[in-house]
């Protein structure tokens, strides 16, 4: 086998400094449901957000994408599919994962915990600790497709003047 050299500078462009970072707090069409206010850092890969113009820190993608997630406590995000695997990982803080058709089942999560919700389910999650807290998502595949709402979702980020565009990108909802 050959080993792969790589420059500095192409190492360069595969990293991705946390006080680099710029969130976005309308990544998906939850974000402005008061319970659900959080910034998204997309840190490899574009992953399944919603907002057009939050270009990840690295975009070399090879198999995974890795979001951060930035909340206060209470906050989070509102039930949800994806296509892919998602695995969730706290950062710090406690994080609630919940899942289910009317997100009846949950699991509590402490720093460093990891769990691999599977593709297809209805799942949230949300900042159960004290003060504000980070969680990483994991999100499987090259292309981790969109994201599937559960209709209330919809129809409450209707109200607050989110939809979503034919592509899914988050647009303000026409009157």
């Amino acid at each position: 086998m050959t080993d792969v050299q790589v420059s500095m500078d192409e190492m360069l462009e595969r990293v991705a400094r946390f006080k680099g970072l710029r969130p976005s707090r309308q990544a998906f069409v939850d974000t402005r449901i008061p319970e659900h206010v959080r910034d998204i850092y997309n840190v490899i890969g574009q992953g399944v957000t919603e907002d057009a113009d939050l270009k990840p820190a690295i975009t070399a993608v090879e198999g995974f994408n890795v979001t951060y997630v930035g909340a206060e406590s209470g906050k989070g995000a509102a039930l949800h599919s994806h296509t892919t695997v998602e695995v969730f990982i706290p950062l710090s803080g406690q994080w609630s994962v919940f899942w289910g058709d009317e997100g009846e089942n949950e699991v509590i999560l402490d720093t460093f915990d990891c769990v691999s919700v599977p593709v297809g389910v209805m799942r949230g999650f949300r900042n159960v600790g004290e003060g504000h807290a980070y969680l990483m998502a994991i999100l499987g595949g090259t292309d981790a497709g969109r994201v599937g709402w559960a209709k209330s979702v919809l129809e409450r980020a209707a109200e607050t003047g989110l939809g979503l565009d034919a592509k899914g990108n988050v647009v303000e909802a026409a009157d």
